[in-house]
Order: C-alpha cells, then sequence, then structure tokens
C-alpha cells in the first residue's frame, strides 16, 4: 500500500484520480486513448529517426571507403 497521496509509481495523486506521473489513467481506470497514442508517435519517429541516422552513417562510412580504395590506387 502506498502512503496517501502518492501512487504505486511514486507520482503525485491528483483529486480526478489521474496520476501526474504519466496520466495514462483516468478517474475510472481506463487507459486514457490520447496519452497512449502520443506514445506510440514518439517511439514511430524516433525509430523513424534512428534508421535516417543509421542509413546516413552508413552512406558516409562507404564514401570514406571508397576514397581509401580510389587512393591506393596508382
Amino acid at each position: 500500500m502506498s502512503p496517501e497521496g502518492t501512487t504505486p509509481s511514486g507520482g503525485a495523486a491528483r483529486p480526478n484520480g489521474t496520476t501526474s506521473g504519466d496520466g495514462t489513467t483516468n478517474g475510472d481506470g481506463a487507459t486514457n486513448a490520447r496519452a497512449t497514442l502520443e506514445e506510440k508517435a514518439r517511439r514511430r519517429a524516433m525509430l523513424i529517426r534512428a534508421g535516417i541516422y543509421i542509413f546516413a552513417t552508413h552512406l558516409f562510412a562507404g564514401f570514406v571507403l571508397l576514397l581509401f580504395a580510389l587512393g591506393d590506387r596508382k
């Protein structure tokens, strides 16, 4: 059992029943669809960004290898 006024995750409980830590539950305990959609959008954006960074890094590494290969020719 958590102390009065706090949630098990450590966030302060609000009068309307939502938790201040993540705001994913409302007064009747139902999942907040908006918070879930926002989290999914953040994860998708992060994965797209990571894919772009990985692609760009490999492209740059390939360019450097090409420079070494061309520089080694006589």
